[in-house]
């Protein structure tokens, strides 16, 4: 096997990695204590071809490929993180299931503002009663002529206070093949965004409701029986969850080397210590074993889709790998690392968040193991059977 990039994707990666330099590099710790999404970062990213890289050059994409989105992702994290969660909006997450499978129509309607930078669209997948067991989710669609009634609460999305779409999670009807997913604007009769609350890296989600909200059935993206599409697309937002995991953790670690090499204690450079020397042994041990998890389950991608089984280990290597650098890069850097100035302490706080968004690590552990036996694990209580 090639572990080496192509020409044109070390030229496309060197492209972005010197535009980060330039042009984000200065300001990221004080981008990374901005809860706002960025706009103005968007739209920059949108010029330079950074959004919508795997969709078609019809639809205004790059006509690429997941390898190329993941080394956008990771070629401006090393410079800026926060700007990286931009460029993980414009390809993966939300926007990617909605472009996979939206009708010319909703297209149409829909994706260029997303694709221009000016517009954001949010996730509206885990409920009070349902986050993990996502397929318990209550909110409903029930239709009524050429229109559906959605009514039910969302919480934790990403981008939910400012989105200007919101891709939700319905059910149709009972059971997993009643579940789908329908399109909602801002600003639609019935939908109710609720106070912002941040989460612990600053990052802001807002409840979401419904009341009797009515969309016409032409912004229905996946009717009864689209979970398993959905979730197929959602692996691909894992790539981009992981893509960011570990190079934000490998920013952290770029951060606390220079530290190493310049700080002195003791009269001697703090590199020379046999005990940090461990530390970063054993980081760059992790973050290049996640990196070459990654890449496999991009490569082995069918149809831009990634493998559930290839997508849990590479989400679950990225997110500890990413989570471990960082917070041995801010210890490496003490009371430097944890001071606001740096954009250290943001990596830890974020790549402790990207643990539990996605999908857990046990319930990625819990997948990994159903492909290790070929079989489904169910996870429910089983059902009491009735005295006879």
């Amino acid at each position: 096997m090639d572990f080496n990039l192509s020409d044109d994707q070390q030229m496309f990666y060197d492209t972005v990695r010197r535009f980060a330099e330039k042009e984000l590099a200065a300001d990221a710790a004080k981008r990374a204590m901005q809860p706002q999404f960025p706009h103005d970062i968007a739209r920059r990213a949108a010029e330079l071809g950074l959004i919508g890289i795997t969709f078609d050059e019809k639809d205004g994409g790059a006509g690429g490929s997941l390898i190329e989105a993941i080394l956008a992702i990771q070629g401006v994290a090393l410079s800026c993180p926060r700007s990286a969660d931009v460029v993980q909006a414009g390809n993966f997450g939300p926007i990617r299931t909605f472009y996979e499978y939206a009708t010319p129509a909703q297209k149409e309607k829909y994706l260029k503002p997303l694709m221009t930078g000016d517009a954001v669209i949010s996730l509206g997948m885990s409920e009070p009663g349902a986050g993990s067991a996502v397929t318990e989710l209550t909110t409903s669609a029930v239709q009524d002529g050429d229109h559906y009634i959605i009514n039910g609460t969302k919480v934790f999305g990403t981008h939910s206070p400012e989105a200007d779409l919101y891709l939700i999670y319905v059910r149709f009807g009972p059971g997993t093949g009643g579940i789908g997913s329908v399109l909602i604007e801002k600003g639609t009769p019935g939908l109710i965004v609720g106070k912002p609350t941040s989460f612990m890296n600053g990052e802001q989600w807002a409840q979401v409701y419904f009341e009797d909200c009515r969309i016409h059935k032409d912004d229905v993206l996946l009717g009864p029986g689209g979970f398993k599409k959905q979730i197929s697309g959602f692996n691909v937002e894992r790539l981009g969850n992981s893509s960011r995991a570990v190079s934000v953790g490998r920013h952290a670690f770029n951060v606390a080397r220079e530290h190493a090499l310049t700080r002195k204690q003791f009269g001697r450079a703090l590199c020379e210590f046999q005990g940090l020397q461990w530390k970063f042994a054993e980081m760059e041990l992790r973050l290049t074993s996640a990196q070459l998890m990654l890449m496999r389950a991009a490569a082995n991608a069918k149809d831009g889709l990634p493998s559930a089984q290839d997508t849990a280990l590479a989400k679950l290597a990225c997110n500890e790998a990413g989570w471990f650098a960082a917070n041995e890069a801010l210890q490496i850097m003490g009371g430097l690392g944890f001071s606001e100035d740096s954009t250290v302490q943001y990596c830890l706080r974020r790549t402790r968040g990207w643990m539990i968004a996605g999908g857990s690590t046990e319930i990625l552990k819990n997948r990994i193991a159903e492909g290790i036996f070929e079989r489904r694990f169910a996870q429910r209580a089983p059902e009491a059977t009735a005295a006879g």
